[in-house]
């Protein structure tokens, strides 16, 4: 695993070229984000996708969701509504994930496969908005949970240490504030809470 170490305030572009040109070599990335260190891959990149899946062990139904730099890029793959956009629009960037209906667009894969749906997420991370500008499209994030651990790992040496020849990618940024995102689904005629996390639901804005 290749590790980077970049300011958490002023990412170094030089570095953050380097993650987005892993990205799009289909490596599996782990970056921060406003609530958590998290997995990142290119849309439509099996070889990383994979490795995401392995990993974590996912199951087929898992719901997978998009990183997106502004509400600009959701369109491609999402539907949405003039009012889901209201919403988007009040509460973003935030550590909130919309699920919203996905596209043709989207790979087959990332949908969940009886929903037909994808999760919408703009941070506010300085590094994540970084990757994604460089980037030029959304990515794939996935929580950096393990299947034998009970929370999100914040240390990036016990991360290393971890996953040091599973991933092939480590954004240091030092030790995070550990926080799952707050999951609201759009996709129903309903918003509805799928779980609290780092936004208090009363504040958020529908």
């Amino acid at each position: 695993m290749q590790t980077l170490y970049i300011h958490p305030d002023n990412p170094q572009p030089r570095l953050i070229q380097q993650v987005a040109e892993a990205l799009t070599q289909d490596k599996l990335v782990i970056y921060p984000t406003d609530t958590s260190y998290a997995f990142a891959c290119k849309i439509g990149s099996k070889q990383a996708l994979n490795k995401l899946k392995q990993i974590r062990q996912l199951e087929d139904k898992h719901q997978f969701a998009l990183m997106c730099h502004d509400l600009s890029e959701i369109a491609k793959f999402a539907t949405v509504s003039n009012q889901q956009y209201k919403i988007l629009k009040a509460n973003t960037p935030n550590p909130i994930t919309f699920i919203l209906a996905a596209t043709k667009d989207l790979p087959k894969k990332l949908a969940h496969p009886k929903k037909k749906t994808i999760g919408i997420r703009v941070p506010s991370n300085p590094i994540a908005q970084a990757i994604l500008q460089q980037m030029g499209e959304p990515i794939l994030t996935s929580t950096l949970i393990l299947p034998e651990h009970d929370t999100v790992l914040d240390d990036p040496f016990e991360i290393e240490e971890l996953l040091f020849n599973q991933a092939d990618m480590l954004v240091n940024a030092g030790i995070r504030t550990t926080k799952l995102t707050t999951i609201i689904d759009l996709s129903d005629s309903e918003a509805k809470l799928i779980r609290t996390g780092a936004i208090n639901p009363e504040s958020i804005i529908f």
